[in-house]
């Protein structure tokens, strides 16, 4: 007699269901690692598991995340080696884990996970996205999602809250460190304002978090620049509950920034 529960219920998961599911953990709030969360949801039918099943193991990642751990959010107590074993072999290696989820969801569905692209993402000419024109589109769907959702789908210095206006901006670009490109912790999640004023080094952003205005910017003293700019210069941004962003990353881009003031 057919129960009604999927075909894998309370079976031990394998790697290559694990790796579709880390790929979802970076890829929404961990607020909504929920049961009831369509991405849950789809997940657990492509892996013909249950929503809570799906969403337990988002859970579990959980317990591995420092950022999390920072904030007294804790994630489910019942992990596995598993588990374990693929925080930290992909935690580090983003690259690697975006192909390979990739390809066990076209393995599994025939479909990519989504076409959505970043409208302000640059084309990428370096040898890595050479290689075809599906890896960078990959990619630029991985890294927007993993940094809009890691700052809770919200500008990080002015708080706008649509995701369509929204852009997963890089610190350090890409054309200039390759194996920063999809590392979510070397993207800030801005409004089109922002990130614009950003990339053409009107605000700077400290290793502190702190927000800096170039000598251009506070030279403007009309009201729509003190609006955008001026309001802002000394606070920090609002950091994401996942990747904060680099300190590493955040130096390389304020040098560069402070080249642009002499």
């Amino acid at each position: 007699m057919n129960s009604g529960k999927p075909a894998r219920y309370g079976l031990d998961w394998t790697r290559e269901e694990s790796i579709l599911a880390f790929d979802l953990y970076c890829r929404i709030p961990f607020r909504k690692t929920k049961a009831n969360n369509p991405d849950v949801i789809k997940l657990a039918q492509t892996l013909e598991r249950s929503p809570a099943g799906v969403a337990r193991k988002l859970g579990n990642f959980g317990s591995f995340d420092p950022e999390l751990k920072k904030q007294d959010i804790t994630g489910l107590s019942h992990t596995s080696d598993l588990d374990e074993a693929i925080w930290h072999e992909f935690n580090a290696n983003w690259g690697e884990l975006v192909v390979e989820a990739d390809r066990l969801r076209k393995q599994k569905t025939g479909q990519p996970l989504s076409d959505e692209i970043d409208p302000a993402f640059p084309d990428i000419v370096g040898p890595t996205e050479r290689v075809t024109t599906a890896k960078q589109r990959i990619y630029q769907s991985f890294f927007r999602a993993s940094v809009i959702s890691g700052y809770n789908r919200q500008c990080c210095i002015c708080r706008l809250p649509h995701p369509e206006m929204l852009i997963a901006s890089h610190i350090i670009p890409w054309s200039v460190q390759e194996d920063a490109r999809v590392n979510p912790k070397n993207g800030l999640c801005l409004c089109a304002s922002h990130d614009l004023a950003f990339e053409r080094g009107f605000i700077g952003i400290g290793t502190d978090f702190s927000i800096m205005l170039s000598d251009r910017a506070k030279r403007s003293k009309d009201a729509s620049s003190q609006s955008l700019f001026g309001a802002f210069e000394g606070k920090k941004i609002i950091l994401p509950d996942r990747f904060i962003p680099s300190r590493d990353f955040l130096s390389w881009r304020l040098a560069e920034f402070m080249k642009r003031q002499n």
